[in-house]
């Protein structure tokens, strides 16, 4: 008999032997385990500023599309969550459809890039990723698909030099920052920026990690480690989870007078919807951004809010604007197997539309 929580003496002591069982082969699945890495695709290094990288992944085959595609991540992970492993890319997915895709890789700042500033990054660092690929393909623009933040410096980049981006695709992208249910921004509002960045210098990752992760600690301190035992005797999805947990602690400290602007032009003064948003002393209208626009945006996402991307669609130039939503997270959009299926095809159809 069970009482009106629906448990017994017997079903927790069963529970309790199946722990320990779980626990005593996770000692050897442990043992057994590989090297854990991500970034399961071929690339090489094509261009180089500093510490910052572009790449180019090779494929199977040969690329069919004619017009370049470069991936511009978030500056507080590595950007290989797009190719985290082989069932989990949606880098290998692109390239299966015949898609040229690059991807700008930020480094690790250390106290000599204490200064940069956005404009490092969105002119410098992308302009001249995306300046390379021009000269290279010998076009005058060229696909761009940012993400997360990423995706904000690709909208500033395509407003201020909108002749240069022939597509630009945005992913799980924040356009208006002071939505009702943005808890990270609601957060950073109150923040002295000032005085945190003339405190600290660069952001250490620790701090960023310690942020995001209390954003649901429950699940993220908790439930998944109490979760990680019900896969300790399986080796592959004891890999697959190692690989996951290595890439959120992998993070690179952030350039601090970057990271205060920011903070201050876009958590705080929330520049694409309010204006005020100042690159390099050039203002950022996002009505300069006349391209072709597509905004995918994960629906469950806790980060970036469905309404904090779709907000994008009243802002932009574009008379060809596209939105796609994914039953998925933050993270799901890119290693979620509806996602394998899904994001790179529309993706690369919706792209091969605008080539004819």
């Amino acid at each position: 008999m069970t009482g009106p929580i629906n448990f017994s003496a017997e079903s927790l002591a069963q529970e309790a032997m199946q722990a320990q069982q779980k626990l005593r082969a996770g000692l050897d699945s442990l043992r057994q385990v590989d090297n854990i890495d991500y970034g399961a695709t071929e690339r090489e290094e094509v261009w180089r500023d500093g510490k910052v990288v572009l790449y180019r992944f090779r494929g199977e085959k040969a690329p069919t599309a004619k017009v370049p595609l470069l991936i511009a991540y978030a500056l507080v992970n590595r950007p290989y969550m797009v190719d985290l492993q082989a069932d989990k890319s949606i880098v290998r997915g692109l390239l299966e459809r015949g898609e040229d895709v690059y991807i700008l890789d930020w480094g690790y700042p250390d106290r000599s890039d204490r200064y940069l500033e956005l404009e490092d990054y969105i002119q410098r660092f992308l302009g001249g990723a995306v300046d390379h690929l021009r000269r290279e393909y010998r076009m005058a623009a060229i696909n761009l698909l940012g993400i997360c933040q990423g995706g904000a410096f690709s909208l500033c980049y395509s407003a201020l030099n909108p002749r240069k981006v022939r597509n630009l695709i945005t992913m799980v992208t924040p356009v208006d920052f002071h939505t009702d249910d943005n808890m990270l921004s609601n957060w950073t509002r109150g923040l002295d920026i000032d005085q945190f960045v003339d405190t600290l210098g660069n952001v250490p990752a620790d701090v960023m990690n310690w942020c995001y992760l209390t954003l649901k600690p429950w699940r993220l301190f908790v439930q998944k480690y109490v979760g990680l035992i019900d896969i300790l005797d399986d080796k592959r999805a004891l890999e697959d989870f190692l690989r996951m947990e290595k890439w959120i602690f992998d993070s690179p400290d952030q350039a601090g007078e970057a990271f205060r602007q920011f903070i201050k032009q876009f958590y705080q003064g929330n520049g694409f919807v309010e204006g005020g948003i100042d690159i390099g002393g050039r203002a950022v209208d996002l009505g300069y951004v006349d391209m072709p626009v597509l905004n995918i945006y994960a629906e469950q996402d806790h980060l970036v809010p469905p309404a904090a991307s779709k907000a994008l669609k009243n802002l932009v130039g574009s008379e060809d604007y596209s939105e796609l939503s994914f039953k998925s997270g933050h993270i799901g959009i890119y290693v979620s197997g509806r996602a394998q299926r899904e994001v790179p095809g529309a993706i690369h159809d919706w792209l091969a539309q605008r080539s004819r």
